[in-house]
Order: C-alpha cells, then sequence, then structure tokens
C-alpha cells in the first residue's frame, strides 16, 4: 500500500511555481529594505549619547574637567547650538537623498535592478561605517560628519525605486494594498531593528552603533548580487496582471484616466480599454508627471513624510528631554511608533483595497493624525500607559498614509492606463514621488532643530500644521472618489 504524501511535502506542493518566486521575491524586498532604514536610525539614538546631561553622568576619578556640565559630551556637539549641529547632520543626509532621488529614478529604469540595488547597499553600508570609526579615530570635526551623512543620503537613493519597480514587476493590482501594506513594514521594523542595535552600543561605544547597520546592510547587498531576480520573465514565471478582469468582462486599469468615467482610484469604467501591446522605452520625467495623481500624491507625502521623518530623528530626544529617560531607554521607547507604522500600514492598505479610495484613505487618517498629535504633547508623558496607546496610535495615523502612498499608490501610478502599455514608468514614478516626499522628510528635522529651542510645543504645531496642508492637497482626489462611488450607487440602485 501506497503511503500518503507528507502533510509538509503536501503543503509545499500546493503553491504553484509563480507563487515560490513571488514569495521570495516579496522576502527579499523586505529584506533589503529593512536593512536600508536600519542603517539611518542609528544617528537619531546617538544624538542622546553626543550631547548628555552631564550632572546625571559618574564622573571618572582621574578626568581632568575643564566644564562640568560639558565633560561627556562629544565635540562640537558640547556646545549650546547642538540641536542646531544635530539638525545640520540631519539635513546633510535628508537634502542629499531628496535631490539624488529624482535622478536616482532616472537610473533604476535604466540600469539592471540587481546591479543598481547590490552597488547601493554596499556603499551604504560603507559610509555608515565610517561616522562609527570616527568615534575611533577621533574625530571631531563636524564637516566630516557631514560629508559622511551626504554621501551616505546619495547612495540610499539607490533602494526605494528599485524595491518598489521590481515588486511592481511581479505583483499584479489585485490586494496590492494589503500585499504592499504588510511588505511596507519592512520601514518601521528597519527603524525597530536599528534602534534595538544601536541601543546596544550607544553607552559604551558609540561607533559600534553605525558599524554593525553598516556592515548588515553591506552583507545584504551582497546577497542581493547573487539572489535577486528582477522580472517573471527572467525565470519563465507568468507576469501579473495590471488589470482587473470584472464579471462583465470589462477590464479596470489600476487608475482611471480622470475622462469623467470612473475616479482617480479604481471605480468602474463603462469603457473598455483598447489592447495595446507592451514597449520597454523608459519614461521622460515629464512624461510621469503627466500621469493623473502623480503630482497630487507626491506634494500630499512631502507634508506627511516631514511629520513621520520629525518623529523618526527627534522622537528619541524628545522622549529624553520631556521624560528625562537616558539615551539607551528613550530610544527602545520611540520604536513603539514603529510598531504602531506596522499597523497603520497594513490597515490602511485593507481599507483602501476595499473601498477602492486611495487618496480618502490617506486624508482620513491624516485628519485623525491632526489632534493625536496635540494629545500625545500634553498628555503623552503622564504614565507609561498612555507614552505607549499614544505613541502607537500616533504612530499608526501618520505613517499609514505615508506607507500607502509610497508602495501601493506609487506602484499603480507606475502602470497607469495613460502609460498605454509601458512598463518601464514604476522607478521614475516612484522616484518622483518619494522624491517629492523627502523635500519634506529634509525640511521636518531642519525646522525640528530650530524650532526646538523655543519649546517643544511649537514642534508640534508645526506637525499639526504639515498634517492639515497634506489633506489639501488630495482634496481634488478624495471628491473624485465620492463622486465615482454615488455614481456607482446610483448604477447599483437602477439595476434593481
Amino acid at each position: 500500500m501506497k503511503s500518503p504524501l507528507a502533510p509538509g511535502i503536501r503543503l509545499i506542493t500546493s503553491f504553484s511555481r509563480d507563487s515560490w518566486y513571488r514569495g521570495f521575491i516579496l522576502f527579499l524586498t523586505f529584506l533589503f529594505y529593512t536593512a536600508y532604514h536600519l542603517s539611518r536610525k542609528p544617528i537619531s539614538i546617538v544624538k542622546g549619547e553626543l550631547h548628555r546631561n552631564c550632572s546625571l553622568v559618574i564622573r571618572p576619578a582621574d578626568l581632568n574637567i575643564t566644564n562640568n556640565d560639558t565633560w561627556c559630551d562629544w565635540t562640537p556637539f558640547d556646545q549650546d547650538n547642538y540641536q542646531t549641529l544635530f539638525g545640520v547632520l540631519d539635513n546633510s543626509f535628508l537634502i542629499a537623498y531628496a535631490i539624488g532621488m529624482f535622478f536616482s529614478g532616472i537610473f533604476g529604469e535604466r540600469l539592471p535592478l540587481r546591479y543598481y540595488l547590490s552597488f547601493g547597499m554596499l556603499m551604504s553600508g560603507f559610509f555608515t561605517c565610517l561616522f562609527g570609526l570616527g568615534f575611533y579615530w577621533n574625530i571631531h570635526s563636524l564637516g566630516y560628519y557631514a560629508f559622511v551623512q551626504v554621501m551616505n543620503g546619495l547612495m540610499q537613493t539607490t533602494g526605494w525605486p528599485a524595491v518598489v519597480a521590481c515588486v511592481g514587476n511581479w505583483f499584479g493590482k489585485g490586494k496590492r494594498g494589503f500585499i504592499m501594506g504588510v511588505w511596507n513594514s519592512h520601514t518601521s521594523v528597519g527603524n525597530i531593528l536599528g534602534s534595538l542595535i544601536a541601543g546596544v552600543f550607544v553607552s559604551s561605544e558609540w561607533g559600534m552603533s553605525f558599524i554593525v547597520p553598516g556592515l548588515i546592510i553591506a552583507s545584504t547587498g551582497i546577497l542581493c548580487f547573487f539572489f535577486l531576480v528582477e522580472r517573471p520573465e527572467d525565470v519563465n514565471c507568468s507576469p501579473p496582471q495590471h488589470h482587473i478582469v470584472q464579471e462583465n468582462g470589462e477590464t479596470e486599469p489600476l487608475l482611471q484616466n480622470g475622462n469623467g468615467n470612473g475616479n482617480i482610484n479604481g471605480a468602474v469604467s463603462t469603457e473598455i480599454p483598447e489592447i495595446v501591446e507592451e514597449h520597454s522605452e523608459a519614461i521622460s520625467f515629464v512624461g510621469a508627471l503627466s500621469i493623473p495623481g502623480v503630482v497630487e500624491f507626491s506634494l500630499c507625502l512631502m507634508f506627511a513624510k516631514l511629520v513621520s521623518y520629525t518623529f523618526l530623528y527627534w522622537l528619541p530626544l524628545y522622549i529624553s528631554n520631556v521624560a528625562h529617560f537616558p539615551a539607551k531607554e528613550a530610544g527602545d521607547m520611540s520604536t513603539l511608533f514603529d510598531a504602531g507604522g506596522i499597523l497603520g500600514g497594513i490597515m490602511a492598505g485593507l481599507v483602501s483595497d476595499f473601498t477602492g479610495g486611495r487618496a480618502s484613505t490617506c486624508c482620513v487618517m491624516l485628519i485623525l493624525a491632526a489632534p493625536m498629535l496635540f494629545v500625545y504633547n500634553y498628555i503623552g508623558q503622564r504614565s507609561l500607559g498612555i507614552t505607549i496607546g499614544m505613541l502607537l496610535l500616533c504612530g499608526g495615523l501618520v505613517n499609514g498614509p505615508y506607507a500607502l502612498i509610497t508602495t501601493a499608490v506609487s506602484a499603480d501610478l507606475g502602470t497607469h492606463e495613460s502609460l498605454r502599455g509601458n512598463s518601464r514608468a514604476l522607478s521614475t514614478v516612484t522616484a518622483i514621488i518619494d522624491g517629492t516626499g523627502s523635500i519634506g522628510a529634509a525640511l521636518g528635522p531642519l525646522f525640528a532643530g530650530l524650532i526646538s529651542p523655543t519649546g517643544w510645543n511649537n514642534v508640534f504645531y508645526m506637525l499639526i500644521t504639515a498634517d492639515i496642508l497634506a489633506c489639501l492637497f488630495l482634496t481634488r482626489l478624495v471628491f473624485k472618489e465620492i463622486k465615482g462611488w454615488c455614481g456607482q450607487l446610483s448604477r447599483s440602485r437602477g439595476f434593481r
């Protein structure tokens, strides 16, 4: 008698070859961008060590002290303008990242993604390690650290357009919002791991807080070179559908072209789009800008990312200053914001898939985020329970729209029907959206550094204002989505 197939083997064989490859690519790209964010996080953790409250630090008996207030600080961050100097470091990275991102998408469309990503991760690891080596080489020059941040910012631009383009090549519309919502948790996972790894070394040898993440991202670059598959066709897998076949046989594009028959994010069209042959010529920068929805979502992301990156770079210092936690504990506490971001990104993806309203989902979450930021600033440090709850809630509401725009929306727009079959627009569209967002990411920490000496309340007022502005840029798209839903409701009533 033939024995039945083992349960584990039955489970393995129940998935098709295409499914295994898609799962593998999703895992690899998740790992890659986790490493990118992991290597960005240490600077926010180390800030609390570079400038400390030296009156709370045990002083070595054999130390010849010249200043009792700053003897434990790392020059040049031992001065009263240390917050401004931290802002210089943040913006050296973020401005370089924002400028480089617009060019990175162009390169990403024209170069093999495997080589491009591998090079970017190896070089990011190199410059991250260089920052940490400043501790062991006893470097106290602001120029050195700013230069390393600029170069690291440029190298980090290789990541996002390339991984989104790769995932977009493998996954069609389907449940893209949910899949990319889960996948986009790499941002928060990277921030959490980066905080925890940096926190292990920050109080003893802060240089290792950079060197270890640098070695990790360099290692993933090697992994990328040996294992990344850019397109399903490269391994004889079936390409995904970027249009949905409906029950009546019509084809629904990812994003309507705004011709009055649908809305910007998935209202049903009454016309069957003509079938066009796919071509491989890379889209131009101006051509990508002309895609309906790109400009609005880009400007929205600029302000949404301003809020998110201000928390990324300043939250540990805020917790340390307001709640008087040591650098390590403040860094660990800040990971709750990123944990909330994971839940927010998944929820945004699920809701937008169910409703078909990407813009409306983002707008509602941004509207809710504004008062929550106000509440967190006023009661967030009253007790441990309140702190945990508010960080999780604010993290979800702030990072949910950011996650949705940079993943599912970017992939939707990169395969818009107006491209007429052009498959080489994902990287450029993603770079435009994230590059514009990165302008806000650069401005947020800069403004925080300039405003925080006048009081943390003013920093939170700035963040609330940015949230409101992000909502305003989506109003046209939200109106079109609501109009599309009303049209569908009217048609469905007419059939009854």
